[in-house]
């Protein structure tokens, strides 16, 4: 199997959903811009959110299995995806793509 290395890109924050829908809370995302992670043989790598990786699952299983090239053609690099957390008030977006022969990171 391929390994994914999976890198936080940019998180988005709705204030004015949160003030809207949100009930206040002291502690959110660990997630910061520019980490990264990688998996191997299409595992949740240690240290990454529950919550996003329920989100790209899918995704890291089918690039490790060497597939890719999701919603024909929608990636550039075929072997890479953008994926978003599921929290809908600070989603941050993960660009995951395959790697040959890298250490964990």
């Amino acid at each position: 199997m391929k390994k994914v290395r999976i890198t936080a890109l940019r998180q988005t924050v709705y204030a004015d959903l949160m003030a809207k829908y949100e009930n206040p809370i002291e502690h959110t995302c660990d997630v910061r811009e520019g980490s990264q992670w990688l998996s191997v043989d299409g595992l949740c790598p240690h240290g990454l959110c529950p919550s996003a990786w329920s989100s790209m699952k899918p995704f890291v299983e089918s690039l490790a299995r060497g597939e890719g090239n999701f919603y024909d053609g929608w990636m550039k690099n075929p072997q890479s995806a953008m994926i978003s957390c599921n929290d809908g008030f600070r989603p941050f977006s993960f660009y995951l793509e395959s790697v040959e022969d890298e250490d964990n990171q």
